[in-house]
């Protein structure tokens, strides 16, 4: 007998831990794409997943009732809670983290480095690491 987790078609949750907050301030803003072209900023992505949620010790997100195919994860750790990106000179004054930790190297790295499967038959478990480039 099948059952809905493993039923052809089937979607599937996708669970991130995020680690390596610095602070509990702010929220952390993380998106689910399937669009290479608006990986990692994905405000103008209308099928994204995106969630808000409360910066901690230790953050949980849950994308749920994903579609099988190939995704990529982009976080942001909101720390001033003004709902986006703040820079200096082009460089990131807040946290960010990508799925698979792909890393960055003069700029956000490429959907294909971060894109990772979800499949039929089992939910995906991502663990990802904030990073900070300045105090």
């Amino acid at each position: 007998m099948l059952t809905l987790g493993n039923a052809p078609g089937a979607r599937q949750d996708v669970v991130v831990t995020v680690v390596d907050l610095r602070s509990t301030q702010g929220t952390v803003l993380a998106c689910l794409t399937d669009r290479s072209g608006t990986f990692p900023d994905c405000a103008d992505d209308e099928t994204s997943q995106k969630r808000v949620v409360r910066a901690n010790a230790r953050v949980t997100i849950v994308f749920n009732d994903v579609q099988p195919g190939e995704y990529a994860i982009s976080l942001l750790h909101d720390e001033n809670g003004n709902g986006k990106a703040d820079k200096t000179l082009f460089i990131p004054k807040e946290g960010f983290g990508f799925s698979r930790d792909a890393k960055v190297r003069f700029g956000p790295p490429q959907f294909s480095a971060a894109a990772f499967t979800v499949g039929r038959d089992a939910p995906v478990y991502q663990t990802i690491r904030m990073r900070y480039l300045s105090r």
